[in-house]
Formats: C-alpha cells, structure tokens, sequence
C-alpha cells in the first residue's frame, strides 16, 4: 500500500512520460507568493521567510496554496536556493529593503576548505 493519497490529478505526471493528456497541463513556477494573503498569513506565522523556508509544515503549505486557489495540474516544491550556503555556515540574513546577505563572503580556497558540510540529519 502507498503511503501516499491517490492522485487526483496526473495530467502533469502522463506529460511528463510523453502520455496522452486530455488537455496541456499547467504548473506553477514562482518567484514568490507575496500576492496571495495566505502566503502572506503563512510567512507571518513562521516569522520570518528563513523561518518559513526551513519548516516542513509552513514550507508544503506555501506549496499548496496555489494548487488550492488555481486549477492549476502541478506546483514546485517552495524553497530557497539560499538555504544551500546558509546550512554551510555563511549566515545568511535577510536586511527589509536591501535582499540577501552573508555573514562570510567566500573569495578563496581557504573560504572554501573552511564551509561546513550540513549534517543531512539535522536538516530534517
């Protein structure tokens, strides 16, 4: 037995395979939900947006959020390309207005041997 729920909708998936689809599956790619007020009440939940990005649970619900709200076939897992360096100690931080920014910058070899390989069970 899967320990996942039925599909209720494969339409993606059969493209994907080169399948017949009754119709061009749609998916959704974004850069943000900060348009959707349930993104925006998920993130203030989490307090912050590392906050949300590294959180199981508030994570998966910004996933769904669209899939609930468009009649959309597929999504993309929310995460953050940043989570990456921050895990290997750069100390990433977000300044309101400004974007990013890393404690340590990396500009040698010597900044590299020093990066930390994240602990794979401590990210879970």
């Amino acid at each position: 037995m899967s320990p996942f729920a039925p599909l209720q909708n494969d339409s993606f998936l059969r493209a994907c395979l080169r399948q017949a689809t009754d119709h061009t599956p749609v998916w959704l790619m974004r850069q943000a939900g900060r348009y959707l007020p349930e993104y925006c009440a998920t993130r203030a939940k989490a307090g912050s947006f590392m906050g949300l990005a590294t959180n199981v649970d508030f994570a998966t619900e910004v996933t769904l959020q669209p899939l609930e709200r468009y009649p959309l076939d597929a999504s993309i897992l929310f995460s953050d390309i940043l989570t990456v360096p921050d895990a290997m100690g750069l100390g990433l931080s977000f300044a309101q207005g400004e974007g990013p920014r890393f404690a340590k910058n990396v500009r040698d070899e010597a900044a590299v041997a020093e990066l930390a390989v994240p602990d794979m069970n401590k990210l879970r």
